[in-house]
């Protein structure tokens, strides 16, 4: 029962005997119809015989209510109401169930609008929506219409309760690196919000003993004016310290920023000063790839942009793509799925290369027919036509690498410099071609000139080993420029030197005691151990030696999956391959980088205010990487929540049922 009815509840008329009904009846004008019921018993017919009214709750139905609603009214409304027959013709006091309802539903509303705060929380971070977004009049007022009980938190506790989250979940986290017995990785990422403030984002990764690759986001962090190399190395050694890996960080891959790339250089003269370990940084090879095809691209800028302009009509209107894909058919052209991807990206241009390589008889036909809206500027002219299809064709090998890596379970340093190694074969046969046109090797000169940065940055000792850890790549598939002798002899003394004895580090310290005990002499006991110290160091040159005179394993094959079926054939060049191998050779994910996804990425990252993009995007990353969102020491159970939400619902229809019948 609704709250609001109680006090007109006459207890009088529930009172009501069966002659004095009989009485009132008798004074009405006879009806041509009677209507005989059990429901009607429970009901008094008013003087004027046009209503009648519920003598439990006094609602008042039109006389020519019929009695399948008034059933209805007593089933919903006053369930068991069969079995107060007596009760209703007595003047006994009102039915307990009147009082007992409206006490149910005053308890209710309380537990229902908590839950759906904690919903709108879930909603905030799985949206990236600032909590000012539920401050929004309208937003409030539609909550209003549904329930006009509903109070929704202010803003201010909506952000407190995520910075809340974040630290509680932070502590997790750090708990989490705790347990980490391997060497981590960590990768930068910069952008700046619509407030002109400079942001990163610092990630790490590791390799778990069951070769499971693991990331998890660090922190959002804003880094103050003037933005240059030594504030982001603070910022940067902050979040390490705060995390408690600063001592085992083996490699930085950064987005290949002046700024950043003085900052890993800090970071390393740090590291290398407190001797507390191996530290490389790395370029983003997927940032350096995307900036090569960028110049392939500048000298049809203007034609991508034309027929882009074509195909984001079709997208929008189902009659012109309707007709697009007909034509294609009949004119053999190929399948096309619609929205065909028109992003300023990558895989965007790709795309518009494609429809004019593979469809430009339809889409003449297409712009033809639909002139006036589409207008006879989108007709391209045959120089444009032969222009496209000429870079088409040069940068289908560049397409299919990005795909490739975009689609990699784990691309790995030595596949990507693999691949970019082909992508340098490529430049140069369009360089040295002589049906290359020249406006294309201009462009093939830029691009060259940024792979051979690239390769200048990544001819070191660190990526070599790293490289060659791959089992798909080993010596054998990494580029020439790489693949140096004094190269294979350094690795050799770093695995020497780092991974030989990692087994037995309890073994050593306690001979190293007993020669200071024996005055420096050499005991029979001692003599057993050295010997069995050079057979442990010959065993583990012959690991290294062994694995890279195996040939390399085929390129689809799971790189973790591989040393983890290996791993008791080489049980220390496996933990060499743990640490190594989560070396990223990317800054950023490539299809955030390469595909319309990323527009999505910068979508949220530009429009987050300043005091809610650390708390809501790290959230964000972390229950998607499977953490539960947690309140201090309490998770949040969403699930029973949604549970909760669901039953309401159904309690709610309930209720709309009974206001129809009303």
């Amino acid at each position: 029962m609704d709250v609001a009815l109680i006090p007109n509840i006459d207890p009088v008329d529930i009172g009501l005997g069966s002659s004095e009904r009989g009485n009132i009846v008798s004074t009405q004008k006879p009806r041509k119809k009677t209507m005989t019921s059990i429901y009607l018993k429970f009901f008094e017919t008013a003087p004027d015989g046009k209503s009648r009214r519920c003598k439990f709750c006094g609602q008042s139905y039109s006389i020519a209510t019929a009695t399948g609603n008034l059933g209805r009214h007593l089933s919903n409304r006053h369930p068991g109401y069969d079995k107060l027959g007596d009760a209703v013709n007595s003047p006994a006091p009102q039915p307990i169930t009147v009082v007992k309802k409206p006490h149910t539903q005053i308890k209710t509303p309380h537990v229902e609008l908590d839950h759906l705060n904690w919903l709108l929380i879930k909603w905030l971070i799985q949206a990236t929506l600032a909590p000012f977004t539920l401050e929004e009049e309208w937003l409030i007022n539609s909550f209003k219409y549904l329930n006009p009980l509903v109070q929704l938190w202010p803003g201010e506790k909506f952000q407190g309760v995520l910075r809340e989250v974040f630290r509680s979940m932070q502590e997790d986290v750090r708990m989490i690196l705790e347990q980490v017995s391997s060497k981590i990785s960590i990768t930068l990422d910069f952008w700046t919000s619509y407030e002109q403030l400079f942001y990163m984002s610092v990630t790490c990764q590791w390799v778990d003993e069951s070769w499971s690759f693991q990331n998890v986001l660090l922190d959002i962090c804003h880094i103050p004016c003037p933005c240059g190399g030594a504030e982001i190395y603070y910022i940067l050694v902050k979040v390490l310290k705060l995390y408690n890996i600063d001592n085992r960080v083996l490699s930085c891959t950064h987005d290949n920023s002046p700024n950043a790339v003085l900052a890993c250089h800090t970071l390393k003269e740090d590291m290398d000063s407190q001797k507390v370990s191996l530290f490389c940084y790395v370029p983003c090879a997927a940032r350096c790839l995307n900036s090569i095809i960028s110049d392939g691209l500048r000298t049809t800028k203007s034609i991508i942009s034309k027929i882009r302009e074509f195909v984001l009509e079709m997208n929008a209107s189902s009659e012109i793509s309707e007709d697009f894909i007909k034509f294609t058919a009949a004119y053999q052209e190929g399948s096309w799925k619609f929205p065909l991807d028109a992003s300023a990206r990558w895989s965007g241009n790709y795309q518009m290369l494609d429809v004019v390589r593979k469809a430009s008889r339809s889409m003449e036909t297409v712009i033809r027919k639909y002139e006036e809206p589409l207008g006879s500027r989108m007709l391209l002219s045959t120089a444009e036509k032969n222009a496209v299809n000429i870079m088409h064709a040069y940068l289908e090998p560049f397409y299919k690498t990005t795909n490739n890596i975009c689609t990699n379970k784990m691309p790995t340093i030595g596949l990507v410099l693999f691949f970019m190694d082909h992508i340098s074969e490529t430049i140069t046969a369009c360089r040295e071609s002589r049906h290359s046109p020249d406006w294309l090797k201009n462009a093939a000169e830029d691009m060259a000139s940024k792979a051979r940065s690239y390769n200048d940055q990544v001819s070191n000792i660190f990526t070599y080993m790293t490289a060659i850890l791959d089992p798909r790549i080993k010596v054998e598939l990494i580029p020439e420029s790489l693949n140096l002798e004094n190269y294979l002899e350094e690795a050799r003394s770093h695995f020497m030197r780092n991974y030989s004895t990692t087994l037995f580090p309890a073994m050593t310290s306690v001979y190293g005691t007993q020669e200071l005990e024996d005055g420096g002499s050499v005991s029979f006991a001692e003599e057993i151990a050295r010997k069995k110290r050079r057979a442990s160091i010959s065993t583990a040159s012959d690991e290294l030696t062994q694995y890279l005179s195996e040939s390399p394993a085929p390129i689809p094959t799971d790189v973790l999956e591989w040393w983890k079926a290996n791993s008791a054939r080489y049980p220390r060049l496996s933990v060499m391959a743990r640490d190594f191998l989560a070396v990223q050779p990317t800054s950023v994910s490539p299809e955030e980088l390469f595909c319309c996804k990323g527009d999505d990425v910068d979508k949220q990252r530009f429009s987050m205010p300043h005091e809610s993009a650390q708390a809501l995007l790290c959230i964000k990353s972390w229950t998607r990487g499977g953490m539960n969102v947690k309140y201090k020491s309490t998770e949040i159970d969403y699930d029973r929540l949604m549970g909760l939400a669901a039953a309401s619902a159904a309690d709610n229809g309930m209720a709309g049922l009974d206001k129809k019948l009303k």
